[in-house]
């Protein structure tokens, strides 16, 4: 008998740890966003850790700003930011309330809800491509700045929810450094797939923008 993915909600305490802890524990866990048009469910392949004060990639590391004040939690709670002019991105605060860190999901596979995200990824060359990237993942789950703050830990109503799903062996995660992010923050191995799945997105090293003279 084929058991399917566990559907027992993450609590508070899942999230209320460090984020080096928190981002390879959420590869394989299912990410249920409930729209007026129905459920999608996503199964996480993909992520990258963000550690606030402490870590020159983050959105926090001159301090707190109004942009970024759900970061410092309390946590399970969604940071979500817009990027480029054009595209939304999806965090999960973690760690104490107070201390900025949060994890960027950057891909997963739709399992619940297909046919809803192709109406908004109607570029994606087949389902695989779905939630390919993290703007990808968010445009295929209907999320934009009005769900920041949400709280994504299970309650009636809830927008967003995070369920314990089906993680992946242990000899099956993979970690390196984060895509797109340059400067002293480069190196860090924060980014975490699960191995040759085909959701997960293909790796970018940050590229200077070049000034117009």
């Amino acid at each position: 008998m084929i058991e399917g993915p566990d559907r027992t909600p993450l609590t508070r305490d899942f999230f209320d740890r460090p984020v080096l802890v928190v981002a390879p524990d959420l590869l394989g866990r299912t990410l249920v966003r409930h729209t007026p048009d129905g459920p999608i469910e996503l199964r996480l392949t993909e992520v990258e850790a963000y550690a606030g004060e402490i870590d020159p990639g983050s959105h926090a590391f001159r301090g707190r700003t109004p942009r970024n004040s759900v970061m410092y939690g309390p946590p399970g709670h969604a940071y979500v930011y817009f990027t480029y002019g054009m595209w939304h991105c999806l965090n999960l605060v973690c760690g104490p309330e107070g201390r900025a860190s949060g994890v960027l999901l950057r891909a997963g596979e739709i399992q619940v809800g297909a046919e809803l995200s192709r109406k908004r990824r109607i570029s994606a060359r087949n389902d695989r491509e779905l939630a390919k990237g993290p703007a990808r993942l968010a445009t295929a789950l209907d999320v934009d700045r009005a769900l920041n703050g949400t709280d994504a830990i299970a309650h009636p109503g809830a927008s967003l929810s995070v369920l314990r799903g089906t993680p992946p062996p242990r000899d099956q995660l993979r970690s390196g450094p984060r895509t797109g992010v340059g400067g002293d923050g480069a190196g860090h191995p924060w980014r975490f797939w699960i191995d040759e799945d085909p959701t997960v997105s293909p790796y970018r090293a940050h590229a200077p923008r070049r000034r117009v003279t």
